[in-house]
């Protein structure tokens, strides 16, 4: 990767603030902090915390320390409140803070990291990644990765693009967004404030044409209509992934941009980003997998097994079956080598005996007039054992009983009849979390 840094000085590599930072600036900044870690004596193999965002810093710095072998735990201001939970998890030895204008405190802690996982990375003399998950079906699990591993694939060529980092500096998409766009020697192009404005509008004024993003904010795009306040045509393909798209909205934003390619993507912080290939850009049907990725179904669930697949949690038992492969816990239907991902087991609603997938119910109530985000959700109930539940954010004020109504006469002309929401709740506050992801149950 440095190599080809070296090749390609003059390049964009980084968009930050409206400045831009060439291949030859964050070679320098490489060497620069390969210095500093010296003159710190920060020794091979140590846990490092690092607290940021996509900044020239932390590219720079996310780099270096990987050549210097260490083990990173990459934070973001979205997991504050979990921030010394995570670090103490994590057993973080070293803390680099960067700030809002790129500087940089380090910190050198007080623990000492001895997870047997370390063990062998430094035995192994492999960098390594510790991710932790959005605890959304419970509590947060930090995943162990030998970055050797996740790195294989990138050494193999792909188009060089000018990307928006949307995903987040600590989510697998986010580090997997920026070590495609920097091996392919892209640029990436941040952005500060993740909202559809702020987006589209960097989208116009550097030409980008790779938006990786989630099906949460595609909607919110659509809803905020600020693509008609910018031009798009620089825009080739959106990538979506993290949870499963709402069927209208893929359609609506396909008829939309009908030359705009959209690509639904798969990966878990335990396993990396498969690669994957939607059967049209208005399709829920995806074939994953790819070199070093194997996938079977087991009971309607998807299993994978994969080279790049983390050593384990810290924090938790393996969830590997025996023959060491992953339970998605993804419900997915089969065409052919195309599956179309019906949602998360521990997200299935049993109506007496019956599955309700949410997705499915939210695409329906998507296309009701006046009806901006919605959640659907089960709730537990003496006769049927679960009923469809709905939280249901509008545009403009409504009266509760009317719009019930009109919910449930609309689900009857499509969904059958245990599908249909039971219990509807008209709430203010927005149904997605900080990391674009719809949150389930606000209960």
């Amino acid at each position: 990767m440095l190599q080809k840094f070296e090749h390609n000085k003059t390049k964009d590599a980084i968009i930050w603030n409206d400045e831009a930072y060439s291949y030859g600036w964050l070679l320098e900044q490489i060497q620069n902090w390969k210095e500093k870690v010296e003159k710190r004596k920060i020794p091979k193999g140590a846990v490092v915390i690092l607290e940021g965002d996509f900044s020239p810093n932390a590219v720079a710095l996310f780099l270096c320390l990987l050549e210097h072998s260490c083990i990173l735990v990459p934070l973001t201001s979205t997991v504050a409140a979990k921030k010394h939970t995570f670090m103490e998890i994590a057993q973080g030895e070293v803390a680099f803070s960067l700030g809002d204008r790129d500087s940089v405190k380090i910190m050198l802690l007080s623990r000492k990291a001895d997870h047997e996982f370390y063990r062998k990375l430094r035995q192994l003399n492999h960098p390594g990644l510790v991710l932790f998950s959005s605890g959304s079906t419970g509590k947060s699990k930090a995943a162990v990765h030998d970055m050797k591993n996740l790195l294989e694939k990138f050494k193999v060529p792909r188009n060089s693009l000018r990307t928006i980092t949307f995903l987040l500096y600590d989510h697998i998409g986010g580090v997997n967004t920026m070590l495609y766009t920097l091996s392919n020697t892209g640029c990436i192009v941040t952005v500060q404030d993740r909202n559809p404005d702020r987006v589209l509008s960097a989208v116009e004024k550097y030409r980008v044409e790779l938006l990786p993003t989630s099906p949460t904010f595609i909607n919110l795009i659509l809803l905020s209509e600020a693509y008609t306040r910018y031009t798009l045509d620089s825009l080739k393909t959106v990538t979506y992934g993290t949870e499963p798209m709402a069927e209208s909205t893929l359609k609506k934003f396909h008829k939309l941009f009908p030359k705009i390619r959209l690509l639904q993507t798969y990966g878990l912080s335990e396993l990396g980003i498969l690669r994957s290939k939607s059967k049209s850009s208005d399709s829920l049907w995806v074939k994953v997998g790819g070199e070093g990725f194997q996938t079977r179904i087991v009971n309607g669930i998807l299993q994978i097994n994969a080279k790049s697949a983390m050593l384990g949690y810290l924090n938790a038992e393996s969830p590997f079956t025996e023959d060491g492969w992953f339970n998605t816990g993804d419900y997915v239907l089969t065409d052919g080598e195309f599956i179309k991902i019906l949602g998360r087991q521990s997200e299935i609603i049993n109506v007496g005996g019956e599955k309700v997938y949410p997705s499915e119910v939210e695409s329906v109530i998507l296309e009701m007039e006046n009806v901006a985000e919605v959640t659907v959700y089960g709730e537990k109930n003496f006769i049927t054992g679960n009923i469809v539940c709905a939280n249901v954010r509008l545009f403009k004020h409504e009266d509760q009983k009317k719009f019930s109504l009109r919910l449930q006469q609309n689900c009857s002309q499509i969904l059958e009849n245990y599908k249909i929401p039971r219990k509807i709740s008209i709430i203010t506050e927005k149904l997605h979390s900080e990391r674009f992801k719809k949150v389930r149950s606000l209960n």
